[in-house]
Formats: C-alpha cells, structure tokens, sequence
C-alpha cells in the first residue's frame, strides 16, 4: 500500500508521515480491521469517504474527514470500537490516526491538510487522491 505524509497547514504540525492511502475499494473496505494499532506518525487515509465504522476494530482511532480542498469537516477523538461515526456530505476522505492524535497536533474543524509523499513538505492539499 502507498504511503503519504499529512500536515496540518493551518496549525504547522504533521499528522503522520507514514499514512497508508486506502485508495481500492477493498482496502477501503477492511480499513483498520485485522491490523496492529497504528503507532505514532502511522495511519490509513481512506478515499472517498464519508463516514467510518469501528466495528472489528480493537482500538480506538482518531478520525479527521477532510473535503477535496483538505478542509476538516468533521472530527472523532478516540473513537472507541464496535461505534460508527456520522455520514458527512461534504467529506471526501477519512484519515484514521492513533488516539490523541489530533488533540496532539492541536487539529480543529476548517483547519487546512495537505498530503504528498513521506519525507517530501506537502505543498499542495489536491497531491494525491
């Protein structure tokens, strides 16, 4: 699976830097489930997306939901397992990081992400999906 790195360019912190882009539909579909609890600076970015479960999950997760501009719409911290989120119409994708990630790096709804590859600065929100 691809990976991309994800600033919060609004607050000037990173998200994660090796952030897995779930961009088929079957890699969307098992997100998180079966898999080791994302450490620190991990993630999955999941395409075309607007709402998430946790239904399989072991962990609890953070979610962002971000519209094609990189716009947070929506928000979940420590999102426990076997929950669901909202549908959020104007979410383009979920990016699905450890607990107290996004308290952390201070992310609020309307901040602006930018996503590109690891060890390259984001400098554009549409790099990428």
């Amino acid at each position: 699976m691809k990976a991309i790195a994800v600033v919060n360019r609004t607050r000037g912190t990173t998200l994660g830097t090796r952030i897995a882009l779930a961009d088929r539909w079957w890699l969307r579909l098992r997100g998180q489930i079966a898999r080791p609890e994302p450490r620190p600076g991990e993630g999955l970015m999941l395409t075309r997306c607007r709402a998430v479960h946790m239904y399989g999950v072991r962990y609890p997760l953070d979610i962002a939901f971000v519209d094609r501009r990189g716009a947070v719409v929506a928000l979940h911290e420590g999102l426990r397992p076997n929950t669901r989120t909202g549908w959020y119409r104007r979410a383009a994708h979920a990016i699905e990081l450890p607990a107290g990630t996004l308290a952390a790096t201070h992310t609020r709804e309307g901040d602006l992400l930018e996503w590109g590859p690891p060890g390259a600065t984001p400098d554009r929100h549409d790099r990428g999906p």
